[in-house]
């Protein structure tokens, strides 16, 4: 009983803080339009960025998968759960990327999270004089793959490219890696990816960015951030992620093959795991036809489009609107229950925004996290406008 306390109390406290999360039951498929707890919902809360979720096309492809390969892979990758269907989406995925990165190879992982923890763990195994350099706001996947790592973890302030060249040029290194978001999920603001790479090519650094919410929706074919930056790079190693705007599940890594040789005899979250099912990789061949193809270019459009509209319609006074030209569009409200109020009074309206709060964000700068997807339809978006400006106007 003494245990259970000790954990009763320290929820308790959470409580107190409004710092409580509670899980909601979605029960229709993964769209702007949800049915949740038995209520109808308009959303702007997932990372579905273009809207493929619930493609009937990439829908099919998952069937058709788990008709050719079943449902589980049976084993890790290294033993025998390596299917057709893994290797045909790799090779995909690195012709894809490989106008930004050097004799590109891509290796795919279950989630982002085992992605970074892998690369960043993986990178730093078998040279003891490593030194792991995070910038402040990085998501709590590269965080805790620094830590893993058992080196030297630094952290650089958000965006100080002279600060990060400085830890840089101080450090006796011999293996130095550089961690980075490039689209910061809770600001939606971009990494200066341009200048990091100059930094970490000019003091022989590694630089890993984890490209979770700009792959698919970043560059004029949603190859991402290093599309958007025009980067290319053997210093390069890049993360995408495969459950946002890919619409299905896993991620990837992807860099120099001698890179990724290195990942699959020493990224641990990657040998000791079994492979995820054959029938999300087939699926997901699906949706890259669809990021690559016309029909991807004009969810991009869409989605643009989009963006501007609720730029040019927020009137906003006393809250922060944080400017963003991605889908990713935070606004700040400052205290935990000022920014759980505002999102369930829009709860009550029919419109679900999440409210983000401490540990996730830093204290004090509590928010709404609006989230837009090109499912989205124009009259949505007008819809949640002239709810955000009438509740900021009570408030």
């Amino acid at each position: 009983m003494e245990l259970l306390n000790k954990l009763e109390a320290h929820l308790q406290l959470l409580q107190d803080k409004h710092q409580i999360r509670k899980r909601r039951s979605v029960e229709t498929p993964c769209a702007p339009r949800l049915t949740v707890d038995g209520r109808e919902m308009l959303a702007f809360c997932s990372n579905d960025y273009l809207g493929l979720a619930a493609h009937p096309k990439i829908a099919a492809a998952m069937h058709e998968g788990v008709d050719l390969y079943g449902a589980g892979s049976g084993a890790s990758h290294l033993i025998s759960g390596h299917s057709r269907a893994h290797v045909q989406l790799e090779e995909r995925l690195a012709e894809f990327v490989s106008p930004h990165v050097v004799d590109a190879r891509a290796l795919y992982f279950c989630t982002g999270y085992m992605a970074n923890l892998g690369v960043i763990t993986g990178l730093a195994v078998g040279d003891k004089n490593t030194e792991v350099f995070s910038e402040s706001l990085n998501h709590a996947s590269l965080i805790d793959g620094g830590r893993l790592s058992r080196t030297t973890l630094k952290v650089y302030p958000h965006a100080d490219v002279a600060a990060l060249e400085t830890m840089l040029a101080e450090s006796t290194a011999s293996n130095k890696i550089v961690v980075t978001d490039s689209l910061f999920s809770m600001d939606g603001d971009l990494a200066p990816l341009p200048q990091l790479l100059a930094v970490c090519e000019r003091q022989g650094a590694w630089l890993i960015v984890d490209d979770a919410h700009g792959f698919g929706t970043l560059g004029a074919n949603g190859r991402g951030a290093l599309e958007h930056f025009n980067l290319r790079s053997p210093n390069l190693v890049y993360v995408g992620t495969l459950g946002k705007a890919a619409g299905v599940g896993g991620a990837f890594v992807a860099a120099h093959s001698t890179v990724i040789e290195t990942l699959i005899q020493r990224a641990r979250p990657y040998i000791f795991t079994t492979a995820a099912p054959p029938a999300l990789a087939h699926a997901l061949l699906a949706s890259l036809d669809i990021i690559a193809g016309s029909e991807g270019r004009e969810r991009r459009d869409h989605l643009n489009a989009l963006i501007a509209q609720l730029d040019d319609g927020l009137r906003l006074q006393k809250w922060q609107r944080i400017p963003s030209i991605t889908s990713v569009q935070a606004i700040v409200i400052g205290e935990n229950d000022a920014a759980m109020r505002a999102s369930a009074a829009l709860w009550e309206q029919g419109i679900w925004v999440g409210g983000i709060r401490p540990p996730t964000v830093p204290v004090g700068t509590a928010r709404l996290r609006v989230t837009l997807s090109a499912a989205h339809t124009r009259q949505d978006v007008a819809q949640l406008v002239e709810a955000l400006n009438a509740l900021e106007r009570r408030s």
